[in-house]
């Protein structure tokens, strides 16, 4: 048997180089050591590159420094072999003694392996999905709740304190368009016919919504004078959106307080749309913030009154606007209309305000690429209100195309013509959505084939990585002893090139979901799954694990069951389920 304890292999090995380099080099505190994988598994097991660090500073030649940090390198039990490769890479290789002492270390951790302290509990809120509340969330919504989820679950396993946030855009002209669409649709219910906007929302939604509305209050917000609302608005013609406008407006004067009523109807009935799409999708929030509270609360009003203070705000054509360009934006902005009305863009001032005013340590905001112009002026805002904008990231996450059948899936939001979360989910299961929207970096494309995500073949990457957790429950039940045994198995009959490399594989798992969280960047764990079904599937493949031989058969059973662990930990920080059939 081998110990259980397991070092942490990077920081040892910079210790290392920590005390080699006060012989080598004496005034080299500041020297940052990189101990990382190297990309390909020839070049051993962890590679430094400190030697080409200080070869412009040493005004050396990095081999040399290379060699004096090799002979100054204090011996260590868990390192076999050291090697300079190129221009002054250092490799190392571990012992297999090492890499064989992962297995009790992750059949002891349990669901705890790959986690660790470095976030330091520092408090972290990511804001993401927070899509309007018109509609169902669609596909493209979709990628960003799983990429946001995913990044809460690997940040929240890298040990920072984390608040999962969804912001509600419920006091804008998007939620009166809704409110206008679901009303005029109720009235059609009551045989009061009056024409629907082409630009109100079209989706087969709004007709439920109707029908709940009418079921839920009956008549009370029909009308006989209903028809004046669209009498008295201009044109079609004349410009659509200015129509539109009118029509709410009539429709608000009509209504009284009862439009109040209706559109908290409609916005309750889409919020808990929005929440059970999420909550059958695996992703639950710890808040949602509603923005019409920023403007009952007055923090609008505060937020652009901070900014005019500071000399950031100045009024033009009786409208009051942010000097954005300052802070690199290309144009200054609009903050208040010359109606006395508040823009989205100074409710997002307000709403950053107080993210900062919360206390968090670090702030994420997850938002479509198409946002990106956005960037600059929330940044100089927060700027220019004197605080401290490294503590917020923002990242952009491209939409997901879809393919049936080789063809594009089109979608468009106010037409109803759009691909919702739900059909996705239906189609091709929560596991697959979730694992193939984390398969590429958030901001890059993103092409989501339906028909190889519905595929029981190893093309399909969920399928393979959870298929390589399925066989390994099926040897472990085949097998029928108790998993408790595996803890004293002698690892150190795990010598096959095979075995040693799928030992390399565990023992890089904690350092991936680390990354993951430095990087963020979720992507990376399901490339680590890819890769360790691959490497389980060559073993299970070309070794028999039930063998006659008992020492051997636990060895084996105990690598299958930490194999098994680790595949399920990754797994979860995805969202993913790990089944034990298939």
């Amino acid at each position: 048997m081998i110990s259980r304890s397991f070092p942490e292999l990077r920081a040892h090995i910079a210790e290392l180089f920590k005390t080699a380099l006060a012989i080598v080099v004496p005034d080299s505190n500041d020297v940052v050591i990189l101990v990382e994988p190297p990309k390909q598994s020839q070049h051993g097991d962890y590679a430094c590159n400190v030697a080409l660090q200080l070869a412009k500073r040493l005004k050396r030649n990095p081999h040399e420094i290379a060699t004096a940090l090799l002979c100054a390198l204090p011996p260590s039990p868990h390192i076999a072999k050291v090697e300079i490769a190129g221009a002054g890479f250092i490799n190392l290789f571990v012992t297999s003694a090492t890499k064989q002492a992962v297995v009790p270390h992750i059949l002891a951790a349990g669901t705890s392996y790959g986690k660790s302290n470095v976030g330091l509990q520092q408090k972290v809120q990511i804001e993401f999905v927070s899509a309007n509340p018109t509609g169902p969330l669609h596909v493209g919504h979709g990628r960003g709740a799983a990429y946001g989820a995913s990044l809460a679950n690997v940040l929240t396993a890298a040990g920072f304190n984390v608040m999962r946030e969804y912001y509600i855009n419920d006091a804008g002209r998007q939620m009166d368009i809704l409110v206008l669409s679901t009303w005029l649709r109720y009235l059609e219910l009551y045989g009061i016919y009056v024409p629907f906007p082409p630009n109100a929302y079209q989706g087969d939604y709004v007709n439920v919504m109707a029908c709940t509305l009418r079921n839920a209050h009956g008549e009370r917000y029909a009308s006989a004078t209903a028809e004046k609302v669209v009498h008295d608005a201009p044109t079609v013609a004349t410009d659509k959106e200015a129509h539109l406008d009118a029509l709410i407006a009539n429709t608000k004067q009509l209504l009284g307080e009862r439009y109040i009523d209706l559109h908290d109807h409609v916005l309750s009935e889409q919020m808990a749309d929005l929440r059970d799409d999420l909550v059958a999708f695996g992703i639950e929030f710890d808040n949602w913030f509603s923005e019409k509270s920023l403007f009952d609360t007055g923090l609008v009003a505060h937020a652009v009154a901070a900014l005019r203070e500071r000399g950031h705000v100045y009024e033009q054509n009786g409208a009051l606007w942010f000097s954005s360009t300052h802070f690199g934006d290309e144009k200054d902005r609009v903050v208040q209309r010359e109606n006395g009305q508040y823009t989205y863009f100074a409710s997002d001032i307000a709403y950053h305000m107080n993210k900062f005013e919360r206390g968090f340590d670090r702030i994420i905001d997850i938002w479509g690429a198409d946002h990106h112009g956005y960037i600059p002026r929330v940044r100089g805002a927060l700027q220019a209100l004197g605080l401290d904008i490294d503590k917020l990231e923002i990242e952009l996450v491209q939409f997901a195309v879809l393919y049936r059948g080789g063809e594009k899936v089109s979608m468009s939001t106010r037409a109803g013509e759009f691909v919702t979360l739900r059909e996705l989910r239906r189609e091709v299961g929560n596991d697959a959505a979730r694992f193939f929207y984390v398969l590429r970096k958030s901001d890059q494309h993103l092409d989501f084939d339906l028909d190889l995500a519905t595929s029981q073949t190893s093309d399909n990457p969920v399928y393979y990585v959870q298929y390589a957790h399925a066989r390994l429950c099926s040897v472990l039940e085949q097998w029928g002893g108790d998993p408790a045994d595996l803890l004293e198995s002698e690892v150190s009959l795990l010598i096959s090139d095979q075995e040693i490399s799928l030992l390399s594989r565990l023992m890089n798992y904690p350092y991936v979901v680390a990354s993951a969280a430095h990087d963020f960047s979720p992507h990376l764990v399901a490339f680590y799954l890819k890769d360790l079904a691959g490497g389980l599937h060559s073993y299970y493949n070309s070794t028999r694990l039930l063998v006659p031989e008992e020492p051997l058969k636990q060895a084996r059973l105990a690598l299958a069951m930490a194999t098994r662990e680790t595949i399920r930990n990754g797994l979860a920080l995805l969202g993913v389920s790990a089944p034990e059939k298939m």
